[in-house]
């Protein structure tokens, strides 16, 4: 879909060298328009021309926060605090800079120093509330369509919502509380807020853009784009408008099939007018990969991630998003050099599990499984929160047949993720057997070797989970393989055989013996039900002819089982009870 986009030709225009007005006020209207490059040439201005202003270092220091160089923003707000040491808009920015950087505390005592120090201006509020509704290092979520943690978000609320009692005509806060609402799908608190910004001031364009994402979210897409086009009846050249409008009709454009190609047409004219109206910039072209990550173009993303990459003023984290695109374009080697390098020199605090994920991947891809496995290894200690990667994690190494590790992935995955399938609760049973009877087998040859039963108990766990779960439509090979786990707890005494796997042979049996057509997997497994069952008939009930004919039917389905070979020999040789 993308690449449509890059062949209708991102034309990029550039920004003439027109002298920008030298406000604080048209600074803040360019970094509302994501104009940053704009508002920083005239916020570099200001903190020279009116070096005794706190404000200005503020505003310098959050367009240096929203492009991701929490560094430069820190030393920046930190020159704030040196001309106002009680500026709260700027200890607001050092708690914002701690909160991406996941220092809760420091971010906490400067949010509340901050708000201590407010007054009647809820400017700080606003900032404090979007402050927590920044991504933090280790994350690429925003609030825009994405997530945002409870936590943070609640945090937001509240801060906002103590800034409205403040000035409950500041309708930009309202905006912010807003977005804080819609990132926990809260719509109807959204929309009331975004409405009470648009009742408070009509012209502010970013309250009807919001409101536009807010509706484009619940696939209203033709409320949606009249939102965005009110906004942009406001202001012809407001930039984030028009981002989303391409985001909008690339959403729109598969379910409508016969408007697919010219709602493609109007993202790729819509993202081009957003590009022009920004800046061309580095800044912008890592916006631009944003864009194509999002929406999985990874032709363009490589494309656009190797340009980045190759410039001398590329923010680093193009490297993540080169790794990714090339390991899902195939492209082993430069996804390998590219996450390596991202990994090795980007700052700890911003990686993510899934950097690591990608590595393994390709590394995995690459035939160095053991490299593989360590990176996978890395990956779960990165970021736990993050649950729906331990299945992903529990996925790879299951077919590495790491079966250790991929129980123990696929286990957490269980408990804490609602996404996790059944599938996966029987590759986390599957996974504990197969540890066991490894354990068993090495056994028969180095005696010290005593198998964890514990083991058993965890597999029993997960197939009767399953069971339960499929218990008007059983699985003869979930079925069949908790016979084997209950005939592991047998501790392999034919002569005292319990009887633990006896009623799920049984179901088995009664399940595929029936079918018209048995696979020769099938058969295998039918010779061993039947098998343990006669021996069953022989050493517990004693039955002989109950014994012959289930040991007869199991040699009619596999004469080769190890079990009905010695049962016959024994026959044969005169020795049978």
């Amino acid at each position: 879909m993308i690449s449509k986009i890059a062949g209708a030709g991102l034309g990029l225009m550039f920004l003439g060298s027109s002298v920008f007005a030298q406000s604080l006020a048209d600074a803040k209207k360019a970094i509302d328009a994501e104009q940053y490059q704009k508002a920083k040439s005239m916020l570099k201005n200001l903190t020279t021309t009116q070096a005794d202003k706190d404000e200005n270092y503020f505003y310098l220091g959050w367009v240096y926060l929203k492009q991701d160089y929490a560094d430069s923003a820190k030393a920046i707000f930190s020159k704030g605090l040196t001309v106002n040491a009680k500026s709260p808009l700027n200890l607001v920015g050092l708690g914002a800079v701690a909160h991406v950087e996941k220092d809760n505390g420091t971010a906490t005592s400067n949010f509340n120093q901050a708000i201590a120090l407010a007054g009647k201006s809820s400017t700080p509020y606003l900032y404090v509330g979007l402050s927590y509704l920044l991504p933090v290092n280790g994350s690429s979520m925003t609030v825009n369509g994405s997530k945002v943690t409870p936590a943070d978000a609640d945090a937001a609320i509240a801060v906002l919502t103590k800034g409205k009692t403040v000035n409950p005509k500041d309708a930009v806060l309202l905006v912010a509380l807003g977005d804080a609402f819609r990132s926990q799908l809260k719509s109807n608190d959204a929309y009331t807020s975004y409405s009470s910004a648009i009742a408070l001031d009509p012209k502010l364009a970013a309250a009807d853009v919001a409101t536009g994402v807010l509706w484009k979210n619940a696939e209203n897409f033709e409320d949606s784009e009249k939102q965005f086009q009110a906004a942009l009846a406001i202001d012809p050249n407001y930039g984030p408008a028009y981002r989303e409008l391409a985001e909008l009709y690339l959403r729109w454009a598969p379910k409508d099939p016969t408007q697919y190609d010219a709602k493609v047409k109007q993202a790729a004219d819509s993202y081009k007018k957003f590009i022009s109206l920004t800046d061309y910039s580095v800044e912008s072209q890592m916006r631009y990969a944003d864009f194509l990550y999002r929406t999985k173009d990874n032709a363009a993303l490589q494309k656009v991630a190797t340009d980045l990459s190759a410039s001398a003023k590329s923010n680093l984290r193009a490297y993540r998003y080169l790794g990714y695109a090339a390991f899902e374009n195939k492209d082993y080697p430069a996804a390998e050099t590219a996450l390596t390098k991202w990994i090795k020199e980007a700052d700890p605090k911003r990686l993510i599990p899934n950097d690591y994920l990608y590595l393994a991947r390709t590394q995995i891809a690459e035939k160095k499984d053991s490299i593989g496995v360590q990176t996978l290894r890395k990956a779960l200690t990165v970021d736990t929160s993050q649950v729906d990667l331990y299945g992903e994690i529990g996925n790879t190494l299951y077919n590495l047949k790491n079966y250790g590790e991929a129980a123990e992935a696929f286990r957490i995955y269980g408990q804490r993720s609602r996404n996790a399938t059944l599938n996966d609760h029987f590759k986390e049973g599957f996974s504990y057997y197969q540890i066991y009877k490894a354990q068993v087998i090495k056994q028969q040859t180095v005696k010290t070797v005593v198998p964890d039963t514990t083991l058993l108990a965890k597999a029993d766990t997960a197939f009767t989970y399953i069971e339960r779960k499929l218990k008007d439509k059983p699985s003869a090979p979930i079925i069949y393989y908790h016979a084997n786990v209950k005939d592991f707890e047998e501790k392999g005494d034919r002569s005292d055989i319990k009887g633990l796997a006896k009623p799920y042979y049984e179901q088995y049996v009664q399940l595929i013996a029936s079918k018209p057509a048995i696979k020769d997997q099938e058969k295998e497994s039918l010779a061993v039900a039947y098998a343990y069952l006669g021996n069953f008939a022989e050493n517990k009930e004693k039955d002989t002819a109950k014994a012959l004919d289930l040991y007869t039917k199991a040699k009619e389905m596999d004469p080769t089982n190890p079990q009905v070979v010695y049962y016959f020999q024994k026959k044969s040789n005169g020795k049978s009870k």
